[in-house]
């Protein structure tokens, strides 16, 4: 009888056990210190010899000795303008993009990129080529953009938006800013849940989102506004599909990729534009390519309720943090932004790290980060 009992007890506290794991595990019940997969987040990078030769490498080499489900560049893969002297492509030559590919398809996990101004908008640039900023864009679109496969040594499929159209431009003439103008897909825009969390790439772009010049000289004095509509259309209808189609499928959170700090309030902090918060209007003076997609972000970010991640680069500073309000000001808690690391010649080369991802779909936050420093590129601080 005594052993029964302590049989029958036994089987009560693990059926109690049992029920309270289900308690836990629930989705928005609580945060666990579990998670279910990770993510690579990086960009802004190469900017430098050094960046491109061991840099970057390094980084590669430890993203691939991390579990990670796959990554994300958000963009720009080089600096802004040319290195004169260079060893490795730092105009918007051809080799530019070779030597990116070469980079993306030598991680282990499946690779995604969304393009960065310094690799378009800005080839115009004498310092970089004085290419036609509009057919160096088309020119990305054939190297990444060419299926629904990722780059990477092993490979996911993704969604690829087919409508409303971009436009591209096969006219190759140097320093042209301009079409003529070619309907073309954006091919760039990409969407792919994986474990029950929607994933989105945009083409949002600094420089204005392509609004303002890129300082190559007077034929780039306003940017392109033709090239702005189309894809600003865009990248509008394939965000508010993507959060629709999220909310549809029961996704438990959705992060979406760009390259461009928009920025969300009055202290331009980091060189980022100066916007009213609550109206999300650019306060600066200059052209505001980022105010619709904003808009679009913030309402589609309420509606949804569940957790929102806006990951960008830009302005090459890590951060983490809830920058985006509501009309009233109020702080939306479901939206978080993250600045991948991102470094140019003035800091040294010491900023060539990534962000890991933390995703747990069952999780009350789904999302944590983590920055991941590579020890084989710290340079203050040498690793131990």
């Amino acid at each position: 009888m005594r052993r029964r009992r302590g049989v029958a007890c036994a089987l009560a506290v693990a059926a109690l056990f049992a029920t309270a794991g289900i308690a836990l595990s629930g989705n928005d019940a609580t945060n666990t210190k579990t998670f279910e997969f990770a993510v690579g987040l990086w960009g802004d990078l190469p900017y430098s010899d050094t960046q491109a030769q061991t840099g970057v490498p390094n980084l590669i080499a430890d993203m691939n000795r991390s579990d990670i489900s796959f990554s994300i560049h958000d963009g720009d893969l080089k600096a802004g303008s040319g290195t004169p002297g260079s060893a490795t492509p730092t105009t918007c030559s051809d080799a530019l993009y070779t030597q990116a590919l070469g980079f993306f398809d030598s991680l282990q996990q499946p690779a995604f990129f969304t393009p960065g101004d310094n690799d378009w908008t800005d080839c115009d640039r004498p310092s970089n080529g004085s290419f036609n900023e509009l057919e160096r864009l088309q020119h990305e679109r054939q190297v990444f953009f060419s299926s629904d496969r990722s780059l990477g040594r092993k490979t996911m499929q993704s969604e690829v938006q087919a409508t409303p159209l971009c436009v591209g431009t096969s006219n190759t003439t140097a320093g042209s800013t301009a079409g003529p103008y070619v309907p073309t897909a954006c091919v760039e825009n990409r969407r792919w849940t994986f474990h029950k969390v929607t994933f989105v790439t945009l083409n949002v772009q600094g420089t204005c989102n392509n609004l303002c010049s890129s300082g190559s000289g007077a034929p780039d004095a306003g940017g392109d506004p033709t090239e702005y509509a189309a894809r600003n259309a865009a990248d509008i209808r394939w965000l508010h599909d993507s959060f629709a189609e999220a909310k549809a499928d029961g996704s438990a959170g959705i992060m979406i990729v760009w390259q461009a700090d928009p920025g969300f309030d009055t202290s331009g902090y980091q060189g980022a534009p100066k916007r009213d918060p609550q109206t999300l209007a650019e306060t600066d003076g200059n052209p505001d390519g980022f105010h619709d997609v904003l808009t679009e972000l913030r309402n589609d970010t309420i509606d949804f309720g569940k957790p929102v991640v806006l990951v960008h680069g830009d302005s090459h500073y890590f951060m983490v943090d809830k920058p985006l309000v509501d009309s009233q000001g109020r702080m939306l808690e479901n939206f978080t932004r993250v600045e991948t690391f991102g470094d140019n010649q003035g800091f040294g080369d010491n900023r060539v790290h990534w962000v890991k991802a933390l995703i747990d779909p069952h999780s009350r936050d789904v999302f944590a980060f983590q920055p991941q420093i590579v020890p084989a590129n710290r340079v203050a601080v040498p690793a131990p």
